[in-house]
């Protein structure tokens, strides 16, 4: 049987690690979904990306659960729970609803490429 005070005082003594690893890894994964998405790639590419994705975020939602059980509320402790909630959010969106995902960033790639904004300005070119 698996022993979750162990588990999650493992959690809790090598936060600044997991942290360290898992926000750069939610960022990265959730952005490969998204263009993964918007590039209108075969459903199995999506699916693979936002599954890992998925368990990244799930795995900062349970590590910062690990301290809300230890009564630690700090600004930290929801900053990452909204950084998973909002990592975990497009994934699901991509394995549900596909489409409209696409179709979103669709919309945002046609507004930002008529703008002319600097950081746009070689999709001009």
């Amino acid at each position: 049987m698996i022993d979750y005070n162990a588990l999650f005082e493992f959690s809790r003594s090598h936060c600044i690690a997991i942290c360290a690893f898992l926000v750069p890894a939610n960022l990265l994964t959730t952005s490969q979904t998204l263009i993964l998405t918007g590039m209108r790639r075969p459903p199995i590419q999506v699916l693979l990306a936002a599954g890992v994705a998925s368990l990244l975020s799930g795995i900062m939602v349970l590590h910062v659960i690990t301290w809300f059980l230890i009564g630690v509320v700090m600004p930290p402790t929801f900053i990452l729970l909204a950084l998973g909630t909002v990592c975990l959010v497009p994934n699901l969106w991509a394995v549900l609803a596909r489409e409209s995902l696409a179709r979103l960033l669709g919309a945002i790639y046609k507004i930002c490429t008529r703008v002319d904004l600097p950081a746009f300005r070689h999709l001009h070119e």
